[in-house]
């Protein structure tokens, strides 16, 4: 009757304890180390986008281990204590609060579609109509643009002269050549200039821009070719959201009463 009462009574003591254990994936140093610090370790790797394996979960169990092996020394040698600890913990304590509050906002304050369509339309309208395939050659002096202008039409070969004596690194080495652009793309007095030329039409003067003196040609024109909504939806909202974390900063900033 006894070694039943035993039995049962090490069935129960077992019973409250294993449910206990589990919680735990180890005990270093008499110190039981939670199994929630490696559901947190595997929940922020989740979020990035990383699968979670039974082999990434067994190194997260030992990366938890370590980490307590660690502080355990820490803490042994005082190092908790230390004003320099203390202030690092404090700016650890408000960086991740901040964190907090900001996704909080964009959890609260999503982008809609309605949003990302609205958005990309303005990008449409201010985009749209004509792109240009210009090349040109930038000089410092207006003389030097019009003597280039006089060689081009005794003949010259415009790639090989903007190659020599272009001062844009950009297209200079290409030719000239600009490739692809809305007239907006360009300061005013090149769009100007530019959107006058028929295709094959090189300036018969010199442009004056803040750069410099440009001689322009221009190859040839189309429709401006626009990604669709879908191509770029992503983009924009990042984009957007940035905008409305940015202003929800400036607000709050702005309400502050600071002395």
């Amino acid at each position: 009757m006894k070694q039943v009462f035993l039995s049962a009574l090490a069935a129960a003591i077992l019973s409250i304890a294993l449910p206990v254990a589990a919680q735990n994936v180890a005990i270093v140093n008499g110190k039981p180390v939670p199994k929630a610090r490696v559901d947190a370790l595997a929940a922020q790797l989740a979020k990035s986008g990383r699968p979670v394996s039974p082999e990434i979960q067994g190194q997260l169990k030992d990366e938890v281990i370590a980490r307590e092996v660690f502080m355990q020394e820490a803490q042994k040698r005082g190092l908790d204590a230390s004003d320099d600890f203390k202030a690092q913990m404090e700016l650890a304590r408000q960086t991740l609060l901040i964190r907090e509050l900001f996704a909080d906002y964009q959890k609260n304050n999503p982008v809609t579609d309605a949003d990302i369509k609205a958005e990309y339309d303005k990008f449409v309208a201010a985009n749209g109509g004509k792109e240009y395939r210009a090349r040109h050659i930038l000089v410092e002096k207006e003389d030097d643009a019009k003597s280039i202008i006089g060689s081009l039409k005794k003949g010259g070969k415009f790639e090989d002269i903007a190659k020599k004596q272009s001062k844009d690194p950009g297209s200079g080495a290409n030719g000239g050549d600009l490739d692809w652009a809305t007239a907006a793309s360009y300061v005013p007095e090149f769009s100007g200039a530019l959107i006058k030329l028929k295709k094959g039409q090189t300036t018969d003067a010199p442009v004056k821009s803040q750069f410099g003196w440009h001689v322009i040609r221009l190859d040839d024109v189309r429709d401006a070719q626009l990604p669709k909504l879908d191509e770029v939806k992503p983009q924009i909202a990042q984009q957007l959201q940035q905008q409305k974390l940015a202003k929800f900063q400036e607000d709050l900033r702005g309400k502050a009463k600071i002395e």
